[in-house]
């Protein structure tokens, strides 16, 4: 058994203007979340830095308050495993590559270690060539674009990162699910100002926040989804019903013709570029629904890219023309009731430092799937 020490800070919150549903969320600090993700990835048979590396990615997600993608879904890893789908120990790959480019083999590896690895061979890349480009095939979930993106920060490069994800949406016109939400992250280094981090599904809401509404018994906004013949819904649980998520911009008078565009990029470079499956074809995150039988790639596909500042114009020059450029959307006139433009990124950094000192909310629901995680592995929750 592995003892857990600290005690959880029980919150009784409710939400909307009427109350009319009340959760418990339990708070409980970062370290002991990340060393018991850590724990579940070693029981599953990840090595040691892989492991490790895997509880990071997936943990960042909680730290920027993107719950959606965080602990909320260390079952699902776990699933996906017993379901034969992951393999816990991959040998991530370069299969093909040319000076700036690369297409990584994932070896069906959680999507939370071959993001990384991937990433790290386009930064190199970058450091010899300038930019560095990199298609990922066979790889699964992995996590939120952002982490990935952001490990371009560090290096004084701008950093991408793209997948595409389970057919779960409809393109415009159609009543079709034939993409993914399929999120994008570009991150750019600032000097004395935050970094610029935009981090966005390419639909109006990821499917992540269809599964909080759900645990909260609310209701989904009108634009999110639709039922399967088309009409509109505001019923979180549409998908189990045949619907679709929507495009960004919700529908083709809102311009969601341009979320489809969005959408649809992602898919090309992440699937068709380097081999992975797309469209339809994408294999679905939940363990019960089986892979489509006809496949045309292997497993889920990602996009990386790094590129060096210092490759287009001095990295200081550039810094300093970007702490303008953030300064004066900052001081934007704004409309009536709003205080200040929020820059990309402002919300994740601000949630991040909150939580890591005072620690990482979780609902309920989540608190008692990783009680049952603890119990199947005999970790001591």
């Amino acid at each position: 058994m592995i003892p857990y020490p600290y005690p959880p800070i029980i919150c009784n919150w409710h939400a909307g203007p009427t109350n009319r549903y009340f959760c418990r969320m339990i708070t409980r600090p970062y370290t002991q979340l990340r060393q018991f993700a850590h724990d579940v990835f070693l029981q599953i048979g990840c090595p040691e830095e892989d492991a490790r590396l895997a509880a990071e990615v997936l943990l960042h997600a909680d730290l920027r308050g993107i719950d959606s993608h965080g602990l909320a879904r260390l079952s699902g890893y776990v699933r996906l495993w017993e379901a034969g789908r992951v393999n816990s120990k991959p040998q991530v790959r370069l299969v093909h590559e040319s000076p700036s480019t690369g297409v990584v083999d994932g070896e069906q590896g959680l999507g939370l270690v071959v993001g990384p690895k991937a990433m790290a061979i386009a930064i190199e890349k970058a450091r010899t060539c300038g930019t560095g480009w990199v298609a990922v095939r066979n790889s699964n979930h992995f996590g939120i674009a952002g982490h990935h993106a952001m490990m371009a920060l560090k290096e004084d490069m701008i950093g991408m990162a793209m997948t595409n994800a389970s057919p779960l949406v409809a393109p415009t016109f159609s009543i079709e699910r034939l993409l993914g939400t399929n999120p994008i992250c570009v991150a750019i280094p600032a000097g004395e100002q935050p970094p610029f981090v935009a981090d966005f599904a390419t639909t109006t809401a990821a499917n992540g926040k269809l599964e909080i509404l759900q645990r909260k018994n609310k209701e989904a906004p009108l634009g999110w989804i639709q039922k399967k013949n088309g009409e509109p819904s505001t019923n979180p649980h549409e998908l189990k019903e045949g619907g679709a998520l929507i495009p960004l911009g919700s529908d083709r008078d809102h311009g969601s013709h341009k979320g489809f565009c969005l959408g649809a990029w992602v898919d090309i470079f992440s699937a068709v570029l380097s081999g992975a499956n797309y469209g339809p074809w994408v294999p679905p995150f939940v363990s019960f629904l089986a892979p489509p039988s006809d496949p045309v790639g292997a497993g889920i596909g990602h996009f990386f890219g790094a590129m060096r500042v210092d490759a287009f114009r001095p990295t200081a020059e550039f810094k300093s023309h970007m702490d303008q450029w953030i300064t004066r959307f900052r001081s934007a006139k704004t409309v009536a009731g709003q205080s200040a433009v929020v820059i990309p990124g402002d919300p994740e950094r601000e949630a991040h430092a909150e939580r890591l000192s005072q620690g990482i909310p979780l609902h309920e629901s989540v608190e008692e799937d990783l009680k049952k995680l603890g119990e199947r592995f005999k970790l001591k929750y």
